[in-house]
């Protein structure tokens, strides 16, 4: 499940890698770029919550490699043809593909772990994984073949549905994958984690847009700076979130997950203002920092709607992480009209909220 989900999330990742090509290739600004990761995840946060709703009424495992297909095959079709409003279609097909795809797994992915932190963490590392190595796939083929040679990223995800699909096989030989569920279902300290999930968003999606492109104004060149500032993001983000499971274990998510955006803020400030080589530093550990919470959030919502499990995964794990795309053309507006970095400086505030947002929650009481 680690695999599938690493596989899926590359297309993900696969959109801000783009997006440096997208403007060296066919002049789009920033409003027109951060379009695209809208295109990718306005549909996405949409109609993820319907596939939630419906994963809780029925088993829908079939749709874990079909969604994981989709989703590679609108990546491959974004740099087909030069018309804007085709890539900007083929995005939202991937997006699609990625909304179909969490709740169901997120389903999956609790019951075999048992519902254990460490375990979801390893799950929701297979998503930053994907993350990180969407630039590694991406940047080469890219630079060497132009945009034409988008159709070559659908191979990742029709790897992933072959592996999902043996996995899925397996564990139906095994025995059932639905969890037990019990408890009453916490909807107001729900929809305060969702508020911080929202914010955390937000700034992630937002750091994925632009971060190539900042990077290569503070540091110069070019697209492959842009390339290796999108692998420490989100590889060090994998390594966050493999952190959240252990510290939750051992400290607990609530104060994990206060002390983590914590750290957080002066992290972003950091990578903002602070000149010379230091950008990368402090692009780790603002990575590290905004990633710990993760997989945390995953396990706090799906113990705060025992009896809506998928809805819960489908929030954690694909509405709260696609719906930061919505706010990109708004950072977009800003960097056009003053400058990316004070753009960028605005998703200090938005950290700061999720950490005083954090403690509004009390630990769930899990029976």
């Amino acid at each position: 499940m680690a695999v599938g989900h690493a596989c899926v999330d590359v297309y993900q990742g696969a959109v801000p890698a783009l997006v440096p090509f997208l403007v060296a290739e066919r002049g789009l600004g920033y409003v027109a770029v951060s379009g695209i990761t809208l295109a990718a995840t306005l549909l996405s946060s949409v109609v993820q919550p319907v596939f939630g709703v419906l994963t809780d009424r029925r088993q829908l495992t079939w749709l874990i490699p079909v969604s994981m297909t989709t989703a590679g095959l609108g990546i491959a079709l974004v740099g087909i043809g030069n018309a804007y409003v085709l890539s900007w279609l083929a995005a939202a097909l991937s997006g699609l593909g990625v909304a179909a795809y969490h709740p169901e797994a997120a389903r999956m992915a609790r019951a075999v772990s048992g519902g254990s932190h460490v375990g979801m963490s390893w799950f929701s590392v297979g998503g930053n994984v994907g993350f990180a190595l969407a630039p590694v796939l991406v940047t080469p083929i890219v630079a060497v073949g132009g945009l034409s040679l988008t159709p070559v990223l659908v191979v990742p995800a029709l790897a992933g549905a072959l592996i999902t699909s043996v996995a899925i096989r397996s564990r139906r030989t095994a025995g059932a994958i639905t969890p037990e569920r019990s408890g009453r279902d916490d909807w107001p300290s729900f929809l305060r984690l969702s508020a911080i999930m929202v914010c955390r968003s937000v700034v992630f999606v937002g750091l994925g847009t632009f971060i190539a492109l900042y990077a290569g104004e503070r540091v110069g060149g070019g697209t492959t700076t842009g390339g290796i500032a999108l692998f420490i993001l989100f590889a060090a983000g994998a390594f966050g979130t493999l952190l959240g499971g252990r510290f939750a274990t051992r400290y607990g998510r609530v104060r994990t997950m206060r002390t983590s955006y914590g750290v957080a803020v002066p992290a972003i400030a950091g990578l903002v203002f602070v000149p010379g080589p230091a950008f990368f530093g402090f692009l780790a550990l603002t990575a590290i920092a905004m990633s710990i919470p993760f997989s945390l959030h995953v396990t706090l919502g799906q113990d705060f709607l025992p009896g809506r499990v998928g809805t819960a995964g489908g929030m954690t794990l694909g509405l709260a992480v696609s719906i930061g795309g919505i706010a990109t053309p708004v950072l977009g507006t800003i960097a056009e009209h003053t400058s990316l970095r004070l753009a960028l400086a605005t998703l200090i505030g938005l950290v700061l909220t999720s950490c005083l947002l954090g403690y509004a929650l009390e630990e769930p009481v899990v029976e």
